[in-house]
């Protein structure tokens, strides 16, 4: 005779916008990733390949939400965390703990099962975030430093072609990749948020369209009094496309209005007026001439 799991299901929102074969790979990989029940909410932005509506039909536990467009992975995820609020309530689903996650993951054997022994052990924890291995195999930098004026300033124009330069390096805060520690922000590609920290702050800011969004999550979570724990003991892998390699002109200016963004909002009031416009002009000018270079560099080689 089966045991029923005590504890309630844990809620994983992902977002979808046509995620194609991942989906699947996602998806098969949760059940061994925690010994707990779990439900998949997809947060739909769009999606137009008909794949995140198969697997709801098809799984049992997946359920597909329509966020009515393409609202960004945010507003995505807050969208989800609102529909979910009556059943947390009911104790239909776990009211601690839940998952956020990129349909492009794949999760670990019992990375979720350790998230949660993380937080446990971690009661200011409001995130935790796990270990991120790339296609590579190498371990992607997901545990970071809050970036300053500075130390984005010296990142963003020294690290593409300095990449042990000063400010990367605070930056990145990536010297020790193998213990658990805290950290000024974790990647949102993966994520154990505790509920009542996510409603404290209000969820994600909805302003950010797409860049920037874990960033602030995990600055507002710190000034809120919470701590974001990386977890190494909890593995995932991720099959991120670094599209924005391929496409500078649609992404690069989005992801510097995100950046222009989360420092105006930190360089507020009149005195820092100046400082605002210099960052703006100067975010736009890097724009424009990683564009022009981009482009040309794809006339030479005859793309």
């Amino acid at each position: 005779m089966a045991v029923s799991n005590p504890k309630p299901p844990i809620a994983v929102i992902t977002v979808t916008y046509s995620p194609g074969e991942h989906l699947a790979s996602f998806l098969d990989s949760i059940a061994g990733s925690t010994e707990r029940d779990a439900v998949v909410i997809m947060a739909d932005n769009g999606s137009v390949d008909g794949v995140p509506e198969r697997a709801a039909l098809e799984r049992e536990n997946v359920e597909f939400l329509p966020t009515g467009g393409n609202l960004g992975y945010g507003t995505g995820v807050n969208v989800a965390a609102r529909a979910l609020k009556k059943r947390r309530e009911a104790g239909e689903i776990d009211n601690e703990y839940f998952i956020v996650s990129n349909p492009d993951v794949v999760f670990g054997e019992g990375s979720i099962d350790e998230l949660i022994g993380c937080a446990g052990r971690r009661q200011a924890a409001g995130s935790v975030g796990p270990l991120i291995r790339e296609p590579d195999g190498s371990a992607y930098p997901s545990a970071r430093a809050i970036p300053t004026l500075s130390n984005g300033i010296g990142h963003a124009l020294f690290g593409s072609i300095w990449k042990s330069n000063p400010w990367s390096t605070a930056y990145r805060n990536d010297q020790d990749m193998s213990s658990e520690r805290t950290a000024g922000w974790l990647s949102g590609s993966c994520l154990l948020i505790r509920w009542d920290a996510f409603d404290r702050i209000g969820g994600f800011d909805e302003r950010y369209f797409m860049y920037m969004e874990d960033v602030d999550l995990g600055d507002r979570l710190v000034r809120a009094g919470y701590d974001n724990v990386f977890c190494p003991s909890a593995e995932i892998a991720h099959a991120q496309g670094h599209v924005a390699d391929k496409h500078p002109e649609i992404l690069l200016p989005a992801h510097h209005e995100s950046a222009y963004r989360f420092q105006a909002d930190r360089l507020s009031g009149p005195a820092l007026a100046p400082i605002r416009l210099a960052l703006r002009v100067g975010l736009k000018a890097r724009a424009a001439l990683v564009i022009f270079m981009s482009g040309l560099s794809r006339t030479r080689s005859g793309d």
